[in-house]
């Protein structure tokens, strides 16, 4: 390939550029920047880079679909089991249904119509699931592919369901309804037997009431021929198939919630709403064989014990060697309100109630065998709590619990961050596990977990995934995300670092977050070198490093003072600022916490210099793991709360973090532990501010934002969609004197939010404050000096509040846009320029530099882009005691939007990393002198002069990306990427040994670009933004993956990438494997003569058509699913897609010939039927004479 001079050609590109103005190198680049932008969003310009730069990606390698869930399941209704099979199905209210069974085997599947599951029913060992959904709608999903889909569904038009049962190794379901009838279902066909049980044949006819819906229904163990039929007003029927009528009645004058048979058929159990369980016998129905209410207390004359809570679910389960297990839920005594949620074991004579955490939806006992007329045998007991699931051991006295293997605990305290590391180096994750392991709790059961059905192996794609959570708690949980599964591996607790708040102190601390005050904001880790860094909402920085050993020490902390100041003169000539201003006014004396008393900036000592939290300063015993190297606080200014932070950086090669806000930009050494800078915004220009800064006056009261707008905790961050959605983060765009017009702005236009970690500022050019102006044109204000008075600060931060609709479409969309006609004034619209990205890199930070050099690039919501210079010492040795100078170069560039994202490429298009320090163990035991030096690698490009003598810098901001060449700083390439949303993340990622930029914009769009030309590969309408959730968790990485919270206990993984779509199909794990169903126990001679008929009751003769008949068309309606040959072809790939298909056409003949037949033999049926009528009449009209008619 020809290689030619670069520096030529942009410098060519330079000289025609329309942009490039005699203001300087600042200026240059700007101008330069803003130039060079050509029609179709590239720099048309013959002989560009594009020729030298083969680009490897195209559309083909993009697809996206999803690919696995994560979590506990959100909201669930139901819960079912297969005993055989040994899988686990949870419905839940939202249409959800999630099936588990061995670790790595988990399935996500979800019905179109969004109606809750009622109930779930597996067909035992058959590979099948019966969902009955509040649409009145009954589903089969054929779990025999690895992506469940839907056979069959029947919608029942006139009667809503309430309660379902499918009988062991039966084909015929049977339905009950609210008006109390029965209906019948072939599970093969899906079609409605005409068989139908009306309430009213049921029920004595001297009976005047209705007896309500069907809330049980179960066949008895002794005969099948016998259905037990449960009615919510305390009526129960035992109804007899055959002869159809009733056997027995029985009534009792409290509701029924659930009933539970003897294995022998001849008793059974009810449980009732006032916390009673009723024991009845076959042979005397008039009355319960028993009453008891279990947490009733005894009333001393003898009179009934006391009434309790209902006892919404009872299981009756008989063992062999010991007394029966009756296991039951609810049913507690009233005088006790502060009693959890519980479930009772009652063995024999002893009681035990287990307290739970969260209220109980469901359980189920397993068994030893899936037949309801042996002894039952039960062994555990699987618990379905509203936001946990737990499994109790049986066996043993204590009724330990079992250690769940799934990662359900993701959302023990509400998720508010996330991060996504795919490819990371492949020691983290076995050393993570090591220092998690430590902290395992006790006292779990010691036999293997029950839910162990599935086959799942380890798939083609190995590559190690961490995912990071933060959360409200000041949390931080380290997940194994490899081959599609999840695996906690180590758990951080960043509130450590800080002294907990005295409950007698109330509120007179410096506290800005009125609750989780420890809530994670934003995570940094440099998985090379293993440091990590956590930003806080209560405007902290915590800096980690890893070790392997246990030390006891004390925890350094700085405070930083961050402060935004425009005063109301304004100086005809702009005022030169210093780099670094005076010190002692970044780094104010402490002063201590608890002789600050007032809460309210204007009663009493106003606060000032003093940080949000106390931080330890007793010695800390620190585990292996992550440990607090420096812990950087904001603090209070002149009464001004410390705004939160948005934007983190850290760099372990130059041992420096950086982090911004609304206010300004710090920078600190976490070797030395000084602050190097601390600087607000328009400081960071010097004398290359492009934008106008208007005159502020002095605000006339100060107390509405410490009184109406306090922020609020980030625990609340995720209610139900109808309610309204709170973020703690401050309005940075709409301020306004009046805490009333404040209130009416923010109605009118939610353009005050902070999405994802990114402040969002109105970056609109018709806005007096997006003029751009010539650096000589600029009219600098007057900025304060560290002696002189405020004249004007910046408003407090205002808590946001968006409702969130989502009714419609349109109020989805309408709740992101953002309105440019809002009637706040220029004055309070450029009030703050938010530091919204920050990135550490070996680059050129000006325009005539002739080599890289260490640098900090810093964007802004405002759309800008600064480069900051850092001069390091030369070697290593020095690097401890010399300082590091952070100084502004003067560099500007521009763009539409506030800046999400930087990445660096080399000459040849290669994203070149910043440079990162090799992990040592700072404790280490061996202090010899090669443990002691740093070992550094840089990522230098090369030394040769015709490759290595520029680089690429790719932008990103919320509207548009671009890439310049440095160091001539030309805009080579543009695209606009919206017009009418706004990106909320954009990450520059690496997919099949090339690199890209992937975007996902508030409209639901994801995008992809390449790079350096940033040609569209991708953009599919993928994921509607219902809920600020999904905007503040979505994240891409590596290898074409991405993930956001689907819900605030679920994690949704998702790829963007064909080849992983394409190898999706083997990843997966089986729901199905081929089991022995087991043999029933042989019964006795004269067991089987005397003890029922069960064995000899066929039902297809009662309930098919031939007998039964039709059922009424418009009862319920059959709809064919997409589980057939459709839904199987976009979903399977290679040979098992190929048996899959096979399998399915020849069960579809199967099902047809069937259908076929049994027309057959009805058409034969009406015919023998005709013929034998015809024939009467023949022998009846057969001697009669014609006047005899």
């Amino acid at each position: 390939m020809k290689k030619f001079n670069f520096r030529k050609v942009l410098d060519g590109l330079t000289a025609s550029s329309p942009g490039g103005s005699s203001g300087g190198g600042s200026g240059g680049g700007s101008g330069a920047g803003g130039g060079s932008v050509h029609p179709g969003g590239t720099a048309g310009a013959a002989g560009t880079p594009r020729d030298e730069i083969q680009e490897t990606l195209t559309s083909d390698y993009f697809q996206i679909c999803k690919t696995v869930r994560h979590g506990f399941p959100y909201l669930p209704t139901a819960l079912a089991f297969d005993p055989v099979q040994k899988v686990l199905a949870i419905g839940t209210r939202t249409g959800a249904i999630r099936i588990l069974g061995r670790p790595g085997v988990d399935c996500y599947c979800q019905h179109e119509s969004g109606a809750a599951v009622l109930q779930l029913q597996f067909l035992i060992n058959e590979g099948a699931l019966v969902s009955a959904s509040a649409d009145d709608a009954l589903h089969l999903w054929n779990l025999r592919q690895k992506r469940p889909a839907i056979l069959h569904s029947l919608k029942f038009n006139r009667e809503r369901i309430t309660y379902c049962h499918l009988p062991f190794q039966s084909k015929w379901l049977y339905v009950g309804t609210e008006r109390g009838n029965t209906h019948i279902v072939n599970i093969e066909s899906f079609i409605l037997s005409g068989y139908v049980i009306m309430w009213n044949k049921a029920i004595e006819l001297s009976t005047k009431t209705h007896p309500g819906p069907v809330v049980h229904l179960s066949d008895s163990p002794r005969d099948e021929g016998k259905l037990l039929i449960g009615y919510e007003n305390g009526t129960v029927v035992l109804w007899d198939l055959r002869s159809k009528r009733a056997d027995l009645r029985a009534y009792y004058d409290e509701a029924i919630h659930s009933v539970a048979w003897h294995h022998e058929g001849k008793q059974f159990m009810c449980s009732h709403s006032d916390g009673s369980l009723t024991l009845w016998n076959l042979k005397s129905p008039n009355r319960p064989f028993q009453t008891t209410i279990p947490h009733g207390k005894i009333q001393r004359d003898g009179k009934k014990p006391e009434s309790c809570k209902p006892i919404l679910k009872v299981e009756y389960k008989t063992c062999k060697n010991s007394e029966p297990f009756v296991i039951f839920s609810g049913g507690l005594s009233y005088d006790k309100a502060c009693r959890r949620p519980s479930l009772t074991i009652m063995h024999g004579k002893a009681i035990t109630v287990l307290e739970m955490d969260h209220p109980i939806v469901d359980f189920l006992t397993f068994c030893e065998t899936p037949y309801p007329n042996e002894f039952q045998e039960p062994y555990a007991v699987v618990v379905l709590l509203e936001k946990d699931l737990i499994v109790v051991d049986l066996t043993q006295s204590n009724f330990p619990i079992f250690e769940n293997p799934y990662p359900i605990d993701i959302h023990e305290s509400p998720v508010t961050c996330t991060e996504y590391f795919a490819d990371c180096p492949p020691d983290l994750i076995p050393v993570l596990y090591s220092v998690g392991a430590k902290h395992k709790k006790q006292g779990y059961s010691n036999k293997e977990w029950p839910i162990s059905g599935g086959a799942w192996n380890l798939g083609a794609q190995t590559y190690p995934e961490i995912i990071i959570t933060g959360h409200a708690d000041g949390s931080v949980k380290f997940w194994d995300a490899s081959a599609i599964t999840l695996q906690m591996l180590y758990k951080l607790k960043t509130s450590k670092v800080f002294e907990k708040q005295k409950l007698g102190e109330g509120k007179a601390t410096a506290e800005i977050v009125e609750e989780d005050p420890f809530a994670v904001q934003m995570m940094y880790w440099c998985p090379e070198s293993r440091i990590f860094c956590v930003a806080g909402v209560s405007a902290y920085v915590v800096v980690y490093r890893f070790s392997k050993h246990e030390v006891n020490t004390e925890i350094a902390s700085l405070e930083v003072r961050l402060q935004y100041e425009v005063e109301d003169i304004i100086t005809p000539e702009p005022e030169i600022i210093p780099a670094f201003p005076d010190a002692s006014s970044q780094l104010p004396s402490l002063k201590s916490l608890s002789g600050s008393t007032n809460t309210v900036a204007c009663e009493g000592t106003m606060k000032d210099s003093i940080p949000c939290l106390s931080v330890k300063t007793r010695p800390v015993r620190m585990p292996p793991g992550y440990q607090a190297d420096l812990v950087i606080q904001l603090v209070w200014v002149d009464g001004e709360p410390p705004q939160q932070i948005t934007s983190l950086a850290v760099n372990s090669a130059y041992g420096l973090v950086a982090f911004g806000n609304c206010n300004g930009l710090a920078v600190v050494d976490f070797m030395q532990k000084t602050v190097l800078l601390s600087m607000g915004t328009l400081d960071l220009y010097g004398s290359s501010d492009p934008y106008q800064r208007q005159p502020r006056s002095p605000r006339k009261s100060k107390q509405f934002a410490a009184d109406n707008f306090c922020m609020r905790g980030l625990s609340n961050f995720y209610p139900d969609l109808t309610k309204r959605i709170r973020t703690s983060y401050q309005s940075l765009t709409e301020l306004s004197d009046s805490p009333v017009s404040l209130e009416l702005e923010r109605c009118k236009s939610p353009t005050s939010d902070h999405v994802n970690g990114h402040c969002t500022s109105p970056t609109s050019q018709s806005c007096s404050s997006g003029k751009r102006l010539s650096s000589a044109d600029v009219s600098k204000a007057n900025r304060r000096g560290p002696g002189r008075p405020p004249f004007r600060k910046a408003q407090s931060a205002a808590c946001m509040e968006i409702s969130l609709p989502v009714t419609t479409e349109e109020n989805r969309e309408n709740s992101f846009s953002r309105s440019r006609s809002s009637s706040v004034s220029s004055i309070d619209r450029d009030s703050k320029e938010a530091i919204t990205a920050l990135y550490f890199m070996e680059s050129f930070a000006r325009k005539n530099d002739s080599a890289v050099s260490p640098c900090l690039w810093v964007g802004t919501g405002l759309g800008m882009v600064l480069i900051l210079s850092l001069n390091l010492p030369a070697s290593d040795d020095l690097r401890q005691s010399e300082p590091v100078m952070v100084s502004p170069s003067g560099t500007v560039l521009t763009l539409k939007g506030a800046v999400l994202t930087f990445a660096c490429l080399d000459c040849m298009g290669t994203l070149t990393h910043p440079p990162y320090e090799v992990w040592r163990d700072p404790h280490s035991a061996d202090d010899g002198e090669k443990t002691r030096k740093r070992k550094l690698v840089m990522h230098s490009p090369s030394s040769s002069q015709d490759l290595g003598d520029h680089q690429f810098a790719v932008i990103c901001s919320e509207k548009q990306a671009k890439v310049f060449s440095l160091p001539s700083q030309t805009c080579l390439y543009v695209h606009n990427i919206t017009e009418t949303s706004f990106l909320l993340r954009a990450d520059v990622v690496t997919l099949c040994n090339s690199v890209c930029l992937a975007c996902f914009c508030a409209n639901g769009h994801i995008m992809t670009l390449s790079l350096p030309s940033l040609r569209p590969l991708l953009d599919i309408n993928y994921l509607p933004v219902t809920d600020m959730r999904i905007a503040r968790t979505f994240c891409f990485t590596n290898e074409g993956q991405a993930l956001y919270l689907s819900s605030p206990t679920e994690i949704q993984r998702l790829t963007y990438s064909q080849e992983m779509c394409d190898n999706l199909q083997d990843m997966l794990g089986d729901l199905f494997t081929p089991v022995e169903t087991p043999e029933a126990q042989n019964r006795g001679f004269l067991k089987g003569l005397f003890g029922g008929s069960g064995q000899a009751f066929d039902r297809e003769e009662l309930f098919g058509e031939a007998t039964a008949g039709k059922a009424s068309r418009s009862l319920a309606q059959h709809i064919p699913g997409s589980g057939g040959i459709e839904g199987v072809r976009g979903a399977a790939g290679g040979v098992i897609g190929d048996l899959t298909r096979a399998r399915i056409a020849l069960d579809e003949r199967g099902q047809k010939l069937g259908e076929l037949d049994e027309r057959t033999a009805s058409m034969m049926a009406s015919a023998e039927a005709f013929s034998k009528h015809a024939h009467e009449v023949m022998l009846k009209y057969k001697d009669k004479k014609w006047y005899q008619f």
